[in-house]
């Protein structure tokens, strides 16, 4: 159609969004359907953070706010980026958006000329490429396969940099593989980059509560002091806090970034929702013993799926460190066919046979740039996560 704008061309829409699409779509026809597309915690927000959002609509807190975010935020952002993570930054230095997917396309769009590249390890979060394609850059894929446990090494990384390398993007725990990197992992790509100073790093921390079996986070800035004045660190209140329809993502870094950001996003969005934001306060400020709690049912669920996937007739998976998503191999069940005579012939016939044949709804690996493979996510209830397992290996079993 003449009338789109040819950027459109260079893009796709989310698979992740249109398979949670296609999920609710049946089971709102009534089909027997288990949505294990979406990366959305199961578990309800705190009471403490619902409180305070109903308390900032009694006191009238729906106006307005400062575009990149309310001082009460913007303090508890820096005062989590010190807690946490022992890095200082002044209030200005910290914004904050609807959802975290605005911290991302903001600072491309703030960032990029055209023909800039970023560096994004594969398997990746499926918007990175499309945002930066909108932006005008160039995605640069680095494949980083399970035998190196999902992770980008630091030699792939040296191959990647050109004169016209602008980012690395990088993400840890990993949407859509659990991986995560350790700190001598993360201190090996941080050499790295001391080696290019013209690559920045915007580090997407979002899962960086959701951690299993004694793995420690770490993020680049704090490994390397170094990288401070050219490291964007990105979080949200989405995934730990179980806030993921409260829309709020926030990120710290240099100032004036920060405020090229706050720019484009005076044109777009404004201000993130006042009530939101007053919530994301008291999840900020507030206790976290629920998040324990949580992550001990989430690593059940994680050895219960891990375990059925690899009883599954031709199918592999690795044992993720975080997040709660796995990232099986379906290389096994390639090239065979299905009961009604369908040769499988890739993850995406894979995926589409496990949706028709068990009512199981997944994403394919390709769509994180790297199969054949699929993305489970076992944010749901641990019944539901059994059962899948059960499907799974049926739908495999009858594969000939």
């Amino acid at each position: 159609m003449a009338f789109i704008a040819d950027r459109l061309s260079r893009i796709k829409p989310s698979p992740t969004s249109a398979a949670q699409g296609k999920f609710l779509e049946l089971k709102a026809a009534g089909k027997d359907v288990i949505g294990l597309a979406a990366g959305e915690p199961d578990f309800a927000t705190p009471e403490h953070i619902k409180d305070a959002a109903i308390a900032a609509i009694r006191g009238n807190d729906t106006k307005y706010t400062a575009v990149p975010g309310t001082p009460a935020l913007r303090q508890a952002i820096v005062a989590k980026m010190k807690r946490d993570h022992g890095l200082d930054y002044k209030p200005a230095q910290t914004v904050v958006t609807s959802g975290g997917k605005q911290i991302i396309f903001n600072a491309m769009l703030a960032t990029l000329n055209a023909g800039d590249e970023v560096i994004i390890p594969a398997p990746y979060w499926v918007s990175y490429p499309d945002m930066v394609l909108i932006a005008d850059g160039k995605p640069v894929f680095v494949t980083c396969p399970e035998s190196k446990g999902f992770k980008l090494q630091p030699e792939a990384l040296e191959r990647a940099i050109t004169p016209r390398t602008k980012w690395l993007i990088l993400n840890s725990p990993s949407n859509p593989t659990g991986a995560a990197y350790s700190r001598a992992e993360m201190r090996a790509l941080c050499d790295v980059l001391l080696r290019h100073p013209q690559v920045w790093v915007l580090t997407d921390d979002m899962y960086e509560k959701l951690i299993y079996d004694g793995c420690e986070f770490c993020t680049p800035a704090e490994v390397e002091p170094k990288l401070y004045d050219r490291t964007l660190t990105m979080n949200g209140v989405s995934k730990a806090f179980c806030m993921t329809g409260w829309r709020i993502g926030y990120a710290a870094g240099p100032q004036e970034l920060i405020n090229a950001m706050s720019a484009v996003q005076s044109h777009s969005t404004s201000n993130a929702s006042s009530i939101s934001q007053a919530a994301s306060v008291a999840a900020l400020n507030g206790p976290t013993d629920f998040i324990p709690k949580h992550n001990a049912i989430f690593m059940q669920r994680r050895d219960l799926i891990v375990s059925m996937l690899n009883q599954a007739k031709g199918l592999r998976c690795a044992r993720p460190e975080g997040a709660f998503y796995v990232y099986p191999s379906c290389e096994g069940a390639i090239g065979k066919k299905t009961p009604s005579g369908k040769t499988i012939a890739n993850d995406s016939d894979f995926v589409d046979y496990l949706l028709e044949s068990e009512g199981l709804s997944v994403v394919q690996g390709t769509a994180f740039g790297l199969g054949p493979a699929f993305r489970i996510s076992y944010a749901t209830a641990t019944d539901l996560v059994e059962e899948a397992g059960r499907r799974i290996q049926r739908a495999c079993a009858n594969l000939q």
